[in-house]
């Protein structure tokens, strides 16, 4: 962590050296031309002690910016240098050169060079600047400002201007350098912090990701709610973990829990947690259709993965697994408290109260492919929902019976509209969802089962005569 810090300390360091590096180079080719003037025509003290003068400023400055610590303010010293610097080159060249020409492309380099640094209003000033020197010097001295420009003061400009341009140049060229190389590394890492985020996403609650996400961290307050909620699980599960090899359960349980979470998606449930073969989803935690609404969509949720289970019995029974896996069932319906239950470390989204405990026991006393609702949640769906009475139970943790209600389908599919059918008997085996048959798989089916029932028909008619 220190070298890296040590080297990124070093970075502004080096892109100031090299502006200070075009600054001493314009001071030595201004300075250079003033030292040639005055060889030329030494007019007496006054030039050498303004000379003198600019000498010392430019060489007490430049050391000043390099010895400077303050790191973070040095952008400004270096703005506010050359903003001086406007000022004495201005004074120099119109003192010494009196020439358009010299005063123009000094006035046009540094503009150039405070464009660079702080933008267009940092030109604009030091242009000022420049003038401003200029025409000081100008009217104190009163000197004319010419055209013409000597061969011997065209050699020291032309370098400098060139050499200052070309420094510029390498300048903007390295950091245009590092730029790409820190885009690509943004991008690097956007890419990486994307896959990570994905598979973290996939260990956290949808609704406690989605809050993350938009920063609505509020929303995971703990508050009291009227959920209906949903508990499954796969009877016999611990029985079969024992025969079946670890790779093959894995792969079962993996099929399972994923055609569940699907169907639980489809009816916008939040799955709570995975219990092992178990499943606990919540219906109004978040974006609630009201209770009714709510418990409707739990309900059809558990059809539809009841439905599913039937799917998935013929696919691991065709894959050697001979014993049929069961799914069983508990809704019930009820104010709980909902919300981030944990520690500074660790915290958990989920429910907790006597309903939650409650469709926990319902679960448990269902029977195989059943779906066992309590009193409170029949009352919400029950004219919708066709649902058999069971009677009373007893649940652990509960004093009283608990009235229960067994769910047998949608009132719609029940009538002349049915497009589920399913029996079971011994030696016989079948599910129907009109649904979702294909139109052209549907003649085939029903040859299919036509052949079926006259070989039936003609071996009970045999079997009758017998």
């Amino acid at each position: 962590m220190a070298r890296a810090e040590n080297k990124n300390s070093k970075k502004p360091e080096s892109v100031s050296l090299r502006r200070s590096s075009v600054r001493a180079l314009l001071s030595v080719c201004i300075v250079l031309m003033c030292f040639v003037r005055l060889v030329e025509d030494p007019s007496g003290y006054l030039d050498s002690a303004i000379f003198v003068g600019g000498l010392l400023y430019f060489l007490l400055s430049s050391l000043w910016l390099h010895m400077s610590t303050d790191k973070k303010r040095e952008q400004l010293y270096f703005k506010q240098m050359l903003m001086l610097d406007a000022i004495f080159f201005g004074a120099l060249s119109s003192y010494f050169f009196a020439s358009y020409t010299i005063g123009s492309v000094f006035m046009l380099v540094l503009a150039f060079q405070a464009m660079l640094c702080g933008g267009q209003s940092l030109g604009l000033i030091v242009s000022g600047l420049y003038l401003l020197g200029a025409g000081a010097f100008g009217l104190i001295f009163n000197i004319n400002l010419q055209l013409e420009l000597e061969p011997s003061i065209a050699t020291p400009l032309l370098i400098g201007v060139a050499g200052s341009m070309a420094m510029w140049a390498a300048h903007i060229e390295a950091n245009v350098d590092k730029l790409n190389n820190s885009v690509q590394k943004l991008y690097s890492d956007l890419v990486l912090h994307k896959v990570r985020t994905y598979k973290l996403s996939r260990y956290v609650s949808p609704t406690v990701w989605t809050a993350l996400n938009q920063g609505r961290d509020a929303a995971l307050k703990t508050e009291r709610k009227r959920l209906t909620l949903f508990f499954s699980d796969i009877e016999g599960f611990s029985s079969l973990s024992e025969e079946l090899e670890a790779e093959t359960l894995t792969e079962l349980l993996n099929t399972y829990l994923t055609e569940m979470v699907k169907i639980a998606a489809k009816h916008r449930g939040t799955i709570d947690k995975f219990m092992g073969d178990g499943l606990m989803v919540m219906f109004g935690d978040t974006n609630s259709d009201g209770i009714k609404a709510d418990a409707l969509r739990c309900i059809s949720m558990a059809i539809d993965m009841r439905k599913k289970m039937k799917e998935l019995e013929m696919k691991w029974f065709s894959q050697g697994i001979k014993k049929p896996l069961k799914i069983r069932m508990g809704v019930n319906s009820g104010y709980c408290t909902v919300g981030t239950f944990g520690t500074s470390e660790y915290m958990d989204y989920t429910a907790l109260g006597t309903h939650v405990n409650l469709a926990s026991r319902l679960e448990s006393a269902a029977e195989s492919s059943e779906i066992l609702i309590s009193h409170e949640t029949w009352s919400l769906i029950k004219d919708t929902v066709m649902c058999r009475d069971r009677g009373e139970i007893k649940a652990k943790g509960f004093s009283h019976p608990i009235k229960v209600y067994q769910v047998v389908d949608h009132r719609k599919e029940m009538g002349r509209n049915q497009s589920y059918f399913e029996e079971h008997m011994n030696g016989f085996s079948m599910h129907l969802d009109l649904e979702k048959l294909k139109n052209y798989d549907r003649e085939r089916i029903i040859e299919h089962l036509e052949g079926v029932a006259a070989k039936l028909r003609h071996r009970y008619s045999a079997a009758k005569k017998r």
